[in-house]
């Protein structure tokens, strides 16, 4: 294990810019399916002119709408900075009161069924619509859509390069609503087992995050460490703001990071480095949207989504 120390979150390499950095203007879309149907808003890069660009695919957390997560995280912006499709999918109070993912209910937890399928379906039909890269396309949530993103990586290895979990949960670490609170307190009673074909994987977790326990953090990355020899660099930091974080990453023999794991330390429930024109942000922690686009698009998929 190597251990080094970080100055600044910032001084991430971040890969070339392609387009202009302002916020663009979002798409209201329609999804329906047979498990139902799901508003989302997608966002295009200026720079969109028919080539293949990557898609990242956000998925908000309770009481949160597609409008507020994208002002909280600033993945629009970033996007037009780096010429990357955003979409938004839309949790409505008729799916769940609070507006969450239902993340701890079986039948939401399984390929081709119930949510799952609704979020695959808007990926696939964004996919069509427009020129995205079938290699490079990501899942990213906070909280109950972080535990839905991990479920997504679970069930569609196929269709997604790396996924992205912020204060969120294991894929199946419950299968009750009880359970569910039991989780978010304590972690999984049973560690969640591996994931058979485990994807990149990055995540982000405060240390005093009183909603979502940070041992939600570890089991997620314990999920999703690929099988094989791994070399750990821990990096400890602090962001611009002052916030220090411990940053574990795990390399292969190549040399590329198959998972990162970011602890925050002294951070709550809230999305590290995000605006406070959205909810649930801290605008101290280091950019936890600028450090995930970095790792997904040092991802790419060698083999591509299958037909389902």
């Amino acid at each position: 294990m190597i251990v080094l120390r970080d100055t600044d979150a910032s001084s991430a390499t971040a890969p070339a810019s392609v387009g202009r950095s302002r916020t663009p203007p979002s798409l209201e879309r329609r999804f329906a399916t047979l498990a139902g149907v799901r508003d989302y808003q997608l966002s295009v890069p200026s720079g969109y002119a028919g080539q293949a660009v990557p898609l990242v695919v956000m998925l908000h957390g309770c009481h949160q709408t597609p409008r507020d997560f994208a002002l909280g995280t600033r993945m629009d912006e970033l996007g037009e900075e780096f010429g990357c499709f955003v979409a938004y999918p839309d949790q409505p109070r008729s799916a769940n009161l609070s507006r969450s993912w239902n993340w701890y209910r079986p039948g939401d937890q399984l390929r081709d069924r119930g949510e799952p399928s609704i979020l695959a379906g808007i990926t696939r039909r964004i996919m069509q619509d427009y020129a995205v890269d079938p290699a490079r396309v990501y899942v990213a949530g906070l909280s109950s859509g972080g535990a839905a993103a991990a479920i997504m990586a679970q069930a569609y290895p196929d269709l997604y390069a790396a996924v992205g979990i912020h204060s969120g949960l294991a894929g199946g670490a419950a299968a009750t609503m009880a359970a569910a609170f039991g989780a978010m307190r304590n972690g999984a009673p049973i560690r969640p087992p591996r994931a058979i074909r485990p994807l990149p994987t990055i995540v982000f977790h405060g240390d005093r995050d009183r909603t979502v326990s940070p041992v939600n953090g570890d089991q997620a990355i314990a999920q999703a460490r690929p099988a094989g020899d791994l070399r750990a660099c821990v990096v400890r930091g602090h962001a611009a703001s002052g916030m220090a974080y411990t940053r574990t990453a795990l390399t292969d023999a190549s040399g590329l990071s198959v998972s990162e794991q970011w602890l925050l330390h002294g951070a709550g429930h809230a999305w590290a480095g995000g605006s406070l024109a959205g909810s649930y942000t801290d605008p101290k922690g280091p950019d936890a949207s600028r450090e995930m686009l970095r790792f997904f698009l040092s991802h790419v998929k060698t083999d591509g989504p299958r037909e389902h």
